[in-house]
C-alpha cells in the first residue's frame, strides 16, 4: 500500500507543532495547526488571579509574633530638619575665680566630680584675707566698747550726772565704730566670705583667719580644674578661674536654620532630637530664634532647650533636629513598619477570620514612625504592624496551580 505525500507531511507538521510550538512552525512553514494546540501553546505559566490572603490561625499568628493593631485618626505633623551640635546651657555653666590673692593650700574636688551649690571646691591661704578679718575683728571689738560707752553716757545725761555735749560726742563715736565695723564686714563679702563665716570669725582658731573656702555656686560637675597645690592665684597677672563647673541636667541643641526656612520656625515650638546609635528620640523646645543671620552662611541660630536628667545627651555630640511646623488629623494613621512593598506596591495586611489580607494602600506624609493613609483601609480595621515581612514572604510563596 503506497503512503501518499500529503499525508507525510501533515503528520510531520503535527509532530513539529507538538515539538516546537505551533505559532513558530507556523509563521516559518505557513501551515495551520490544530486549535488544541495553539490554545496550549498561548496559556500563561502560573495563575493571573493569585489569592490576597495568608491563611492563618490565631495559634500561628502567636507563634509567629505578629502583633496586631485597629487603626485610626491620629495628628500627623510636617517637620523640617536640620542639623545641630549639642551645647552646654549657657545659663548652667558656672566660672569660680578667686577674687583676692593668695596660694591654693587644699583642693577638695577633681576633674569630673559632682559637687552641690556651696560645697568646699578648695582652701587659698592669703594675707589679703587675713588682714581684711583682722580688720573686721577689730572695728568689731571697737564697736562693741563705743557702743558700751554711749549706753552709759546716755544713762548719765539722762540722770543729768553729764552734761548733754559729752552724750552728743559718745553718740557720734558710736556711728562712727558702726559704720567702720559694717565697712570690714561688707570687705569680707566682697572677699567671698560667706556672712555665716563672717559671725563665726570670732570663735575661730587664728589659724583659720589666713585662710579663705572656695564654693561651688551651682551644683553640677567639676569639668575643669586649671590649678594644682600651691599655685599662686589673683591679680598681677595671675590665675584667677580655678573650676569649671557645668550643670548638664539640662542641655542646648544649637541648630542652624536656612533664611528660606526661617519664617516657619518660631520660639516655643516642638522639636525631636535624633542621634546615631541611639533609638530613642528626645523632645525639645526652641528657646531662641536669632534675629541676625550669618553672613557668610545665611542661616540664623536656633537654640532649643532638652531635659538631660540621665546625661544622654553629651555636649559636642552631631544631632539631627525635626522642627514641628505644621500639623493636621489625618482619619487613618499607622505604623510606617506595617508598610510592606509587594509587587511594586506599598500594603499593608489587614486582618480577617481566614488570617491576612493584602490591601494595597496609598501612602500620605510621613511623621516619623507613622505614616498617614490616604486609601485602602479604613478606620477601625485591625492590620498587623510586625513581623509583617514572614506574610509578605507566605504570600510570595508559589501555590498548587504554579
Amino acid at each position: 500500500m503506497a503512503i501518499r505525500p500529503i499525508t507525510v507531511v501533515a503528520a510531520l507538521v503535527l509532530v513539529a507543532a507538538l515539538a516546537f510550538g505551533a505559532p513558530a512552525l507556523q509563521r516559518f512553514v505557513g501551515f495551520g495547526v490544530p486549535a488544541a494546540v495553539a490554545q496550549r501553546d498561548t496559556k500563561p505559566v502560573g495563575s493571573a488571579n493569585k489569592s490576597t490572603v495568608v491563611a492563618m490561625d490565631d495559634e500561628r499568628i502567636k507563634l509567629a509574633e505578629i502583633e496586631e493593631r485597629s487603626v485610626g485618626p491620629a495628628t500627623i505633623v510636617k517637620r523640617l530638619t536640620v542639623p545641630g551640635t549639642v551645647v552646654p546651657d549657657a545659663g548652667r555653666v558656672a566660672h569660680v575665680a578667686v577674687k583676692l590673692s593668695g596660694t591654693v593650700a587644699e583642693l577638695r574636688k577633681n576633674i569630673g566630680d559632682d559637687v552641690v551649690k556651696d560645697e568646699i571646691l578648695a582652701v587659698l591661704e592669703s594675707r589679703e584675707v587675713a588682714d581684711a578679718k583682722s580688720e573686721y575683728l577689730a572695728a568689731r571689738l571697737s564697736n562693741e566698747l563705743q557702743q558700751d560707752l554711749t549706753a552709759r553716757d546716755k544713762s548719765l545725761w539722762e540722770g543729768r550726772a553729764v552734761p548733754e555735749q559729752q552724750y552728743i560726742r559718745s553718740r557720734n563715736a558710736a556711728a562712727q565704730a558702726s559704720m567702720r565695723l559694717n565697712i570690714a564686714r561688707q570687705k569680707l563679702l566682697a572677699l567671698g566670705v560667706r556672712a555665716d563665716e563672717i559671725e563665726a570669725l570670732p570663735q575661730a582658731a587664728d589659724a583659720l583667719l589666713r585662710s579663705q573656702n572656695v564654693r561651688a555656686p551651682i551644683s553640677g560637675r567639676i569639668a575643669e580644674r586649671r590649678v594644682e597645690l600651691g599655685t599662686a592665684v589673683g591679680r598681677d597677672n595671675l590665675e584667677t578661674e580655678i573650676f569649671v563647673i557645668v550643670d548638664l541636667g539640662r542641655v542646648w541643641i544649637d541648630l542652624s536654620v536656612s533664611s528660606a526656612d526661617l519664617p516657619a520656625v518660631r520660639e516655643g515650638q516642638a522639636v525631636n532630637i535624633a542621634t546615631r546609635g541611639q533609638p530613642e528620640v528626645g523632645t525639645a523646645k526652641i528657646a531662641f530664634v536669632s534675629p541676625l543671620l550669618d553672613k557668610d552662611t545665611r542661616t540664623a541660630r536656633v537654640v532649643a532647650a532638652i531635659d538631660n536628667a540621665d546625661g544622654r545627651w553629651r555636649p559636642g555630640s552631631f544631632v539631627t533636629a525635626a522642627i514641628a511646623i505644621e500639623e493636621h488629623t489625618a482619619p487613618v494613621v499607622a505604623p510606617f513598619g506595617a508598610v510592606q512593598n509587594v509587587g511594586g506596591r506599598k500594603a499593608v495586611f489587614v486582618r480577617t477570620k481566614q488570617g491576612f489580607e493584602k490591601r494595597d494602600v496609598v501612602l500620605g506624609q510621613r511623621d516619623g514612625q507613622s505614616v498617614e493613609i490616604v486609601s485602602g483601609i479604613t478606620a477601625g480595621e485591625t492590620i498587623a504592624v510586625s513581623n509583617t515581612f514572614s506574610l509578605k514572604a507566605e504570600l510570595s510563596k508559589p501555590g498548587e496551580e504554579d
